[in-house]
């Protein structure tokens, strides 16, 4: 594991970090905040206590320092050597919150679990909205990649999304301002979701319920959901499922050091203990070569990769006849 030096980016910060409320950790390690449980140290991470603390941390931030937005951590593969810079991670305390925003409204924050949604929506007879019962994940994360399930997909309910820039400005942006595809989102890369408004319908409970149900028991069935995974591995090429091409190829199961495809799902990658975020890299771009071998189609990461190598220890993306 590479040693960064947080200690010494935090005393660059200046004086000024002694009126920030939040939580500041140098060198704070990865593994422990991720699904996966793997991957290198963030040089600073930083758990503001509220929006304008956050503010306040983003107009003592230097521009030229990278800054990396986590949420629950349950869609990202963090690197051996570290994630260099400030790693934001949002409160429970200060983003977390879920509540009624009008008829039919719901406003949650960008922290706040995907299912505690569905739940609220649930409970007040909103419907729209039990696909986010089975999505690992934050409201942050599902607005910025267009997190879906079971045929519908977040953008369907967005109203606008609050944001903050690196320079400590407020944004909203409306639904068609979010530019939403399958699974991504045009939003510009350095806004940093804080909370979203969504809309549903009127729905009898019962009926929402059911289907709450039938996500949770078909999530439960099909999904290796009590393991170290981060959750759909890559995405479904158009007219094709990702799982199935994976498994033609002849990747359900295979392991690389400590990770697997899982056997039960294998679109799932999972850490069967001690994989290594090199491990993990490794195993998703032997599966993209023998999926292009196999049927020439050219998976793409749903999972992202976030910070650096160790030295000797790069994994080389697989390319196939395209540049990714």
């Amino acid at each position: 594991m590479k040693q960064v030096n947080g200690e010494k980016l935090l005393a660059s910060l200046g004086d000024g970090v002694k009126d920030i409320r939040g939580r500041i950790t140098p060198d704070a390690p990865m593994d422990r905040v991720t699904w996966f449980h793997a991957g290198g140290l963030a040089e600073l991470m930083f758990q503001p206590h509220d929006e304008d603390d956050l503010i306040s941390f983003l107009k003592l931030l230097p521009q030229e320092v990278p800054l990396t937005v986590v949420g629950v951590g349950s869609n990202i593969l963090v690197r051996d050597g570290g994630i260099p810079g400030v790693v934001l991670r949002l409160s429970a305390k200060g983003f977390g919150s879920v509540e009624l925003a009008g008829a039919n409204r719901i406003r949650a924050g960008a922290i706040c679990p995907d299912k505690y949604v569905a739940a609220m929506a649930m409970d007040n007879g909103i419907g729209g909205f039990h696909f986010y019962y089975g999505i690992p994940g934050s409201i942050g994360g599902a607005a910025r990649m267009n997190a879906g399930a079971n045929g519908a997909e977040t953008r369907e309910r967005v109203i606008e999304v609050n944001a903050v820039d690196r320079k400590g400005n407020r944004h909203v942006l409306s639904n068609a301002d979010m530019g939403y595809d399958y699974r991504l989102s045009s939003a510009p890369a350095d806004l940093i979701f804080t909370s979203v408004l969504f809309e549903g319908y009127p729905e009898d409970r019962a009926k929402i319920r059911a289907d709450m149900d039938a996500v949770r028991n078909h999530r439960e069935t099909v999904q290796p959901i009590r393991e170290k995974t981060g959750g759909s591995t890559f995405k479904n090429p158009p007219g094709h499922s990702a799982w199935t091409l994976i498994d033609e190829a002849g990747c359900r199961g295979l392991v690389i050091g400590g990770a697997q495809m899982s056997s039960l799902h294998c679109n799932f990658m999972i850490n069967n203990g001690q994989a290594t975020g090199y491990d993990l890299e490794y195993l998703g771009e032997q599966v993209r070569r023998e999926v292009f071998e196999r049927s020439g189609i050219k998976l793409e990461w749903e999972i992202k990769r976030l910070g650096v190598f160790m030295p000797g220890r790069e994994v080389r993306p697989f390319q196939g006849v395209t540049t990714d």
